[in-house]
């Protein structure tokens, strides 16, 4: 099979000996628009002016608009949507809001990075109805392979609105040349452009074995957007129309607002009103000159474009008359500047929608955009303080993006999290760079740095500048961050278990989602292959979402476990079956162990909604283990919880308990289910599927979930919090009981500290004072033998004698295992004094 690279070659040349079977030329032809080949770089483009030039900027003479916007209509950034979805819904459109950054919907990306990444892949595949058809969105997305860029050409970003317009249609109901003829619209009336002012480009799109025509749109220079139909499919036997085509056009928000006004940069226009409080602040004042004449060719600094951006900095200094340092000195203090807006207002977003900094993952590129904006505040020296901007950008966006309001306490105490982090890196770089500097360093040493220590590149030449030694950073230095990272998690992605053949074996009929009381039930037995069988419908619970499957008895012979593949529930006994294909089944599942597992299971969902109220909206399940004896929540955080906040997460987790509330199971179709309860159900991962059962706890959580639960609060029992630990950057565990299993735990933490009490012959309700006494002494202890002093031998002998008698200190560490909660903190102090000064006495 081709790669998607090649397919959009191949097809973008066949389409230019078809255009007018594949791009809507009857309508250009109506408007005057006439066909040509770019002199320059070959490109066939529409036109009604004659221009043997297409509209890209390197082929057209660099953005043109800058002082001097051919667009009549003057739209600041709000304005942009607000006009735009006026004409679309007279125009037969829906607007719909925007989906949350964080894609939590998806399996195969960290953020949305464009707007049909909303409807990928149940919508675009026909497998689920869409919101709205057709529709537009103002979609918020995240890509960090321009980070280098940001700030120098004037119209790069990590955070930008693809301005959406979308229809899923059959064939039949597929009308391209009134989907082109609204988009020429827009640029007509929306804009106020002149037909000689818009060129159009004929282009090609491939992606996922899909593929299409697709048409830019151009004015002086600047890219306002471009529309993708996408109507193929690639098959072995060669491509294929689809049984749904796709309308996917994606147009720059940021650059339509900056193009009506003409100014000097789009960050002037997308978030002015924080620009002109960051000048303010940090008094850098905007050479008016300078810019005017340098933007027209700001596009040629574009690092990912050029092989020499030494000779291109050179070429754009000639071509203004400024001196090559000068320039490159002015325009970088303005691009650290702008980085520092723009870096402010994508934290917000994805620190809103739930994402965090940390050093795996899509979190990684959040912690390059934050470090970087710190290193360009004390590179020069500036008073920012990145919540505060982070504010000032969500009172500026609350007209189109109210919820970014919403969550600005978090997002501060998060980013003051961050910025302790940065300032500890920051401590110990002195001392490791002083030991680098002796060798050269390379990029491959910056990358190392920067990926396993933190340490910017901006850092690294700060230090080294004051040690005496010149340090160059590549421009593409956080695209090449970015780009490694990519790599990592590809190669460690898992790799798929072998499968059995299933081939013709039909969908199991799962009853265990309707009634997780049921325990006892006949199946018919549909196939067997060695020693795994397969029902026609089951109660047996497989392996899945984090809960442990069943155990039980088909026909008298063990069932050991329990697996899904694809839409078909294997059982699988401890040896061959003795019963055949065909015959009848009678199953019995092993009740005590059903019972435990599906109050875990509900206590999952009830600690992760009790972690959000406490901890804050940030908090989303990352993963979970239910087991018989105890359970697992993983939670987005951060950083470590606290005992007081484990404390306060117990209590209001078994306040919900006590509350009795009535626990809800349905099946509702997946648009449905997203629109009602938002991208908050997608709790622990994607979950497939048209339908999905979303496990309702009214009020209080909302998961589409496929495990086993319960149908009231109250039937969990007591919950206990066993401890919390750091798993990860940005990812908390908790370890919890409940029912039965926390009564078991209960029990044998009391067992425990009867013992140690006894053992250290004083009462149960004493031992905190006890322990106190005891660390006291051996902190007096630890104090002396740490000066050298003489200490009263016999005291101390019989201090020994009275701690280790019966391996007391071995008896005390049993406690810690399991943390009691109104003895563990005097413990924990008490057992690091006596574990270190144990050897020492001895």
């Amino acid at each position: 099979m081709p790669s998607d690279k090649e397919i959009k070659k191949e097809f973008k040349l066949k389409a230019s000996k078809e255009p007018d079977k594949y791009y809507a030329t009857s309508v250009l032809k109506a408007e005057g628009f006439s066909r040509n080949k770019c002199s320059k770089c070959g490109t066939y483009f529409w036109t009604t002016t004659g221009s043997e030039v297409c509209g890209n900027p390197a082929c057209s003479g660099g953005f043109r608009f800058i002082g001097d916007t051919p667009a009549t209509k003057k739209l600041d950034y709000v304005g942009v949507w607000n006009e735009f979805s006026r004409l679309f819904s007279k125009w037969g459109y829906t607007p719909i809001k925007r989906y949350p950054v964080v894609a939590r919907w998806r399996d195969d990306t960290d953020f949305v990075q464009a707007s049909i990444y909303d409807f990928q892949p149940y919508v675009v595949s026909g497998e689920v109805e869409p919101p709205a058809n057709p529709l537009v969105v103002p979609q918020m997305c995240l890509r960090f392979n321009d980070i280098d860029n940001i700030g120098i050409t004037g119209a790069h970003y990590c955070a930008f609105v693809m301005i959406g317009q979308h229809a899923f249609m059959k064939p039949k109901e597929w009308n391209q040349a009134r989907y082109f003829t609204d988009i020429h619209n827009w640029l007509k009336e929306g804009l106020g452009l002149k037909n000689e002012e818009i060129t159009f480009h004929e282009d090609a799109w491939a992606g996922g074995g899909n593929f299409g025509p697709c048409m830019e749109y151009f004015s002086r220079g600047l890219e306002l957007g471009n529309q993708v139909y996408m109507l193929y499919e690639q098959t072995p036997s060669g491509f294929k129309e689809l049984n749904l085509k796709v309308l996917d056009m994606g147009m720059g928000h940021e650059r339509n607002a900056w193009f009506t006004q003409g100014k000097s940069t789009s960050y002037d226009t997308t978030f002015p009103t924080v620009v002109k409080k960051l000048y303010e602040i940090t008094r850098v004042k905007v050479d008016e000159k300078l810019m005017q004449k340098f933007l027209p060719y700001s596009s040629y600094l574009n690092v990912d474009e050029v092989e020499d951006i030494d000779k291109v900095w050179h070429d754009v200094a000639k071509k203004t008359g400024y001196d090559v340092n000068e320039l490159r000195e002015k325009i970088l203090e303005l691009a650290a500047l702008y980085s520092v807006a723009e870096h402010s207002r994508a934290l917000l977003v994805a620190l809103s929608d739930g994402g965090l900094p940390s050093n795996v993952g899509g979190g990684y590129n959040l912690r390059a955009i934050l470090r970087r904006a710190l290193s360009f505040i004390d590179k020069h020296q500036w008073k920012i303080d990145l919540p505060d901007v982070c504010k000032w950008h969500a009172e500026y966006l609350k007209p189109l993006f109210p919820e970014l309001s919403e969550n600005l306490d978090e997002v501060t105490k998060i980013l003051e999290v961050e910025k302790s982090k940065y300032e500890a890196t920051k401590q110990k770089t002195h001392s490791m760079i002083s030991k680098l500097i002796k060798d050269e360093i390379n990029d491959k040493k910056l990358l190392l740095l920067y990926d396993s220590y933190g340490i910017t590149p901006e850092i690294v030449r700060e230090e080294s500048f004051k040690l005496g030694k010149k340090i160059e950073v590549p421009e593409n230095f956080y695209a090449r961050v970015a780009e490694m990272h990519e790599k990592q998690e590809q190669e460690h992605a898992t790799k798929r278990e072998e499968k059995l053949n299933l081939e013709g074996i039909p969908e199991t009929k799962a009853l265990y989602y309707f009634d997780y009381t049921k325990t006892k039930f006949n199946a018919k037995v549909i196939k067997i292959i060695d020693n795994k069988v397969i029902l026609n419908e089951t109660y047996f619970y497989p392996t899945s979402g984090g809960q442990l499957h069943d155990l039980g008895m088909i026909n008298g012979q063990n069932v050991v476990d329990i697996f899904k593949q694809g839409s078909i529930i294997v059982h699988v006994l401890s040896q061959k079956p003795e019963f055949k294909e065909g015959s009848e089944a009678e199953c019995i599942i092993d009740k005590d162990r059903r019972f435990q597992l599906a109050k875990h299971h509900t206590a999952t969902h009830i600690i992760n909604a009790a972690a959000r109220k406490v901890l804050g909206n940030h908090i989303n399940q990352a993963g979970a283990k239910k087991d018989i004896d105890k359970a697992t929540i993983d939670l987005t955080h951060y950083q470590s919880i606290t005992d007081d906040e484990i404390e306060e997460i117990e209590k209001e987790a078994n306040r919900l308990v006590k509350a009795a509330i009535q626990v809800q199971s349905n099946f509702v179709p997946r648009t449905e289910a997203e629109q009602t309860y938002g991208m908050g159900i997608y709790q622990g991962g994607a979950v497939p599927g048209k339908l999905l059962r979303i496990v309702n706890i009214p009020n209080i959580d909302v998961e589409a979930c496929g495990g086993t639960h319960l149908k009231n609060t109250s039937e969990a029992g007591e919950i206990k919090i066993l401890k919390a630990t750091k798993i990860s950057d940005g990812i908390v565990r908790l370890y919890f009981t409940a029912g039965e299993a926390a009564q078991r735990e209960k029990k044998q933490e009391s067992h425990i500290l009867e013992e140690s009490a006894k053992l250290l012959n004083v009462k149960v309700e004493q031992l905190p004072s006890r322990v106190e006494e005891l660390f006291n002494k051996w902190k007096l202890a630890k104090k002396a033998v740490e000066k050298k002093k003489q200490v009263d031998l016999k005291q101390l002998e019989l201090t020994k004698k009275e701690e280790f008698k019966g391996n007391v200190l071995d008896k005390v560490s049993e406690i810690l295992k399991t943390q009691p909660e109104h003895v563990v903190k005097t413990i924990n102090r008490f057992m690091k004094e006596l574990e270190e000064m144990k050897g020492k006495i001895r």
